[in-house]
C-alpha cells in the first residue's frame, strides 16, 4: 500500500511543512509581544509611509510534491558541461573518508560546551595544521588562514604592503600574465583608495612611487619564471615583493620565500575544495617575518 506524504505527515501542504510557527505557537508570540494579531504588529512596527495596504497578487498555495516535481522538471533542462575555466580553479574530488570522519564529524567543528564563545579543538587543530603547511610550502614565516580566494588575498596583500611602505608612493606593478579575476579585484580594490595599478610587463617596474609589485608563479598561462632578479629589482625600487602561486607547483618548485618574496598569496581549491559557485576557496596569505 503506498502512502502519500499528507498520510504519513498529516498534510502536504509546502507552506505549513516549512514555515515553522504553528497557529498555537503564533498565538503564544502574539500574547507576549501584547498584540492581537500579526496584522497589528505589523501597524505597530512599519512605518505607514513604507506600509503595503493591498494584497500580493499570487497564486493559490501548492504541494511539496508539485513544487518538488516542477524542480526536477526544471533541473532537467540544464546541461551538464564540463568546466574548462583554469586560471587557478580545478575539477576536484574531495575524498569520503575526509567528508566522513572530518567534515561531517562534529566532534571536530563543536566546542566543549555549548554556552561558551570558545573555537573547538578540532578546528583549531586543522588551523594551525593548514597554517603550518602554508608557510612550509611557500618558505615564509608567518601564514593567515581567513581568506576567500586567491583574488581577495591579493588585494589584501597590495593593500598590507601600502601600509608597511614608507613615503608616500601610491603605485602598485601587476605583471599582465596574472589571472583577470585577480586583475579585476586588484582594481576594483585600489581606485577608490588612490592606488595607481600599473599592470605589464616587467620593464614598467621601473623609477619611483612603487610601494609594491605582483608576480605570479606559475603564471596564468602556466609558465614557470624565476622571479629572483625581477624581486630583487622591486626591492631596489623599495617595494614589497608579493608572489600569487599555486601551493601544489610549491611542493615541486622553489618556494616564493626563496626567491626573495615578501608576501605569498594563493588558493588551496585544488586540494579537495569544491568550486561552490564563487566560493570561498580557502585564500591564504603568507609573509616574511618583518615584511
Amino acid at each position: 500500500m503506498t502512502h502519500s506524504l499528507a498520510d504519513l505527515f498529516g498534510t502536504d501542504d509546502f507552506v505549513t511543512r516549512h514555515i515553522g510557527p504553528r497557529p498555537d505557537d503564533l498565538e503564544r508570540m502574539l500574547t507576549t509581544i501584547g498584540v492581537d494579531s500579526v496584522e497589528a504588529l505589523i501597524v505597530e512596527t512599519v512605518p505607514e509611509p513604507i506600509r503595503m495596504t493591498g494584497g500580493l497578487d499570487l497564486p493559490g498555495p501548492r504541494s511539496e510534491t508539485d513544487v518538488l516535481t516542477e524542480l526536477r522538471s526544471l533541473e532537467q533542462q540544464n546541461t551538464v558541461a564540463t568546466s574548462l575555466i583554469g586560471m587557478g580553479y580545478s575539477g576536484t574530488i574531495t575524498p569520503p573518508v575526509i567528508k566522513r570522519n572530518v567534515l561531517e564529524n562534529p566532534a571536530w567543528y563543536t566546542a566543549y560546551t555549548p554556552y561558551q564563545p570558545e573555537i573547538s579543538q578540532g578546528r583549531l587543530e586543522a588551523l594551525l595544521n593548514y597554517q603550518t603547511m602554508v608557510a612550509d610550502l611557500t618558505g615564509l614565516d608567518i601564514a593567515n588562514a581567513s581568506l576567500l580566494d586567491e583574488a581577495t588575498a591579493a588585494a589584501e596583500a597590495m593593500a598590507m604592503a601600502r601600509r608597511v611602505t614608507r613615503g608616500k608612493a601610491d603605485r602598485f606593478f601587476v605583471h599582465h600574465d596574472t589571472h583577470p579575476q585577480t586583475l579585476a579585484v586588484l582594481a576594483t580594490r585600489a581606485e577608490p583608495v588612490g592606488i595607481e595599478l600599473v599592470v605589464g610587463a616587467v620593464d614598467l617596474l621601473d623609477g619611483e612611487g612603487f610601494f609594491g609589485a605582483l608576480f605570479s608563479y606559475p603564471t596564468s598561462t602556466g609558465a614557470l619564471t624565476d622571479w629572483s632578479t625581477t624581486i630583487g629589482r622591486a626591492h631596489d625600487l623599495g617595494a614589497q615583493a608579493i608572489i600569487a602561486t599555486d601551493l601544489l607547483a610549491c611542493v615541486l618548485l622553489r618556494s616564493p620565500g626563496d626567491l626573495g618574496a615578501d608576501v605569498a598569496v594563493g588558493s588551496s581549491q585544488r586540494f579537495g575544495v569544491p568550486m561552490g559557485y564563487g566560493g570561498p576557496h580557502a585564500g591564504f596569505i603568507a609573509v616574511r617575518n618583518g615584511a
